[in-house]
C-alpha cells in the first residue's frame, strides 16, 4: 500500500499510510534538520548562537544548524534517488555553521540522529565539527535570521544552560548533554 500526501505546505506535508488491517495512519513529515556542536576541547568550552525565535517570542541558547534541504521537493527529489542522507547533512552542517556562527569546518563527525515520533517525521542530524576555523568575515545571514555570532561557553555552564531551560530545544539540549558527558 502506497502512501498519500493529502496536504502539503513549502516545509511539511499530511501523509495517510494506509494499514493492512484499513486503518489509516497519519503523519506529518518535514525535511530533515542539522546542529553542529563546535567544541575547544582543550578549554572545554562549546560554542552556542543565541537566535531570536519566533514561536517562543524570546531568544534561545542553540547548536548552529538549520534544514538540510531548503524545501519538500528538494527532500522528495533526494529520497527518491536514494541519496545517502548523511553526505547531505554534513553539507549543510559546514554550510550553517558558516552563515550562523562565522565558522569554516572542514571536516565532522556524526555524532546521533534525534528522531521526533510517531505521527511526526522530522530527524535532525547531529555532528561534532572536527576541524574548524573562525572566518576572519564572520556570519552571513539569510534574510529575517536573527542570531548573535555565538558565545563560548564551559562544559559546566551547558550542562546548567540545558537543565535550567536556558536551551529550549530540548531534543538538540540532550544530545549536546550527552556529548558534554562522554567529553569530560
Amino acid at each position: 500500500m502506497s502512501e498519500e500526501i493529502y496536504a502539503k505546505g513549502k516545509l511539511f506535508e499530511l501523509v495517510h499510510l494506509p494499514q493492512a488491517d484499513g486503518r489509516v495512519f497519519e503523519v506529518a513529515r518535514r525535511a530533515p534538520g542539522v546542529r553542529v556542536i563546535i567544541a575547544d576541547k582543550t578549554n572545554k568550552r562549546v560554542l552556542l548562537t543565541k537566535e531570536f525565535r519566533k514561536e517562543l517570542d524570546a531568544w534561545d541558547y542553540r547548536l548552529p544548524g538549520g534544514k538540510v534541504f531548503d524545501t519538500l521537493e528538494e527532500f522528495e527529489a533526494h529520497r527518491t534517488r536514494r541519496d545517502d542522507i548523511l553526505d547531505a547533512a554534513k553539507a549543510k552542517a559546514k554550510a550553517e555553521a558558516a552563515e550562523e556562527a562565522g565558522v569554516v569546518i572542514s571536516e565532522v563527525k556524526f555524532i546521533a540522529k534525534s528522531t521526533l515520533g510517531a505521527t511526526v517525521e522530522w530527524d535532525l542530524y547531529i555532528f561534532e565539527a572536527l576541524d574548524w576555523h573562525e572566518d576572519e568575515q564572520g556570519q552571513a545571514l539569510e534574510a529575517g535570521e536573527e542570531i548573535e555570532a555565538g558565545s563560548w561557553y564551559t562544559y559546566d555552564e551547558v550542562e546548567r544552560m540545558v537543565l535550567d531551560g536556558s536551551m529550549q530545544e530540548e531534543r538538540i539540549a540532550l544530545a549536546l548533554l550527552r556529548w558534554v558527558k562522554s567529553n569530560v
